[in-house]
């Protein structure tokens, strides 16, 4: 199929497969669809720091500070989106990655306090209505797969004064790292400081507040490792 070629040749991936059969009135609208994307991304891509291959970009897509913000080849950004690229690091995309509908990204909360900022890898894809915090720093490795709804904070409220509003106490920062290769279900939520290793899974759902190995399976609230992807049937580490 000439769709298939297409986005074999965009992705640089000769193993991808159109899977599904569609009809002509199916491709017509999709086509049409990313079209009207592509044009929105050839006006949008003069304010962005640098940008590489096609930009698509969705209806009532946002991005303030759009001179800090970086997009590599075949960046996705569906309608709705939100994107505040203030930060001193800026919001860093690779290739292949999309980011769906109603996502919010930031890299600065309050104006005072400017934040790290945001990087995320090749063929990572941020299902809709995800958060990202990005004031603390949040690094996300390539062929990651965000859930819908997953929230990722990078910054806390500091609370032990009693005699102080929570509101005045200031704020501690501590970066979130997602390494190569993770899956984060919907809904998921990862707390300041955390490193989620190569190749782990998150169930939907989860609070992770602690760092967790290499091909770890979490699950529950807080998270804890349920198992590991590794460990074969029979009980031994492949």
């Amino acid at each position: 199929m000439l769709v298939e070629k297409i986005i074999r040749k965009l992705k640089r991936n000769p193993d991808y497969k159109w899977e599904s059969k569609y009809t002509f009135v199916d491709m017509g609208v999709i086509l049409s669809g990313r079209f009207g994307q592509v044009l929105r991304g050839g006006w949008m891509r003069l304010f962005l720091k640098h940008v590489e291959g096609l930009l698509f970009i969705g209806s009532n897509v946002k991005i303030r500070h759009a001179y800090l913000f970086s997009a590599g080849k075949n960046l996705i950004i569906e309608d709705n989106v939100f994107i505040n690229a203030l930060s001193y690091d800026g919001i860093m995309v690779k290739d292949n990655v999309s980011i769906a509908r109603n996502c919010t990204l930031v890299g600065t909360g309050i104006i005072s306090q400017k934040g790290k900022g945001i990087s995320i890898g090749n063929n990572t894809g941020i299902n809709a209505g995800a958060y990202l915090g990005g004031q603390g720093g949040i690094e996300i490795g390539d062929n990651v797969i965000i859930g819908p709804g997953v929230q990722v904070f990078s910054e806390n409220h500091n609370f032990s004064d009693l005699n102080v509003n929570i509101k005045d106490q200031g704020v501690s920062r501590n970066g979130v790292v997602i390494k190569n290769d993770c899956w984060i279900g919907a809904g998921a939520i990862i707390l300041a400081g955390v490193t989620i290793g190569n190749g782990c899974v998150i169930a939907a759902g989860s609070v992770v507040t602690r760092s967790v190995d290499n091909d770890s399976v979490v699950a529950g609230v807080p998270g804890k490792v349920l198992k590991n992807r590794k460990v074969i049937s029979v009980g031994k580490v492949a």
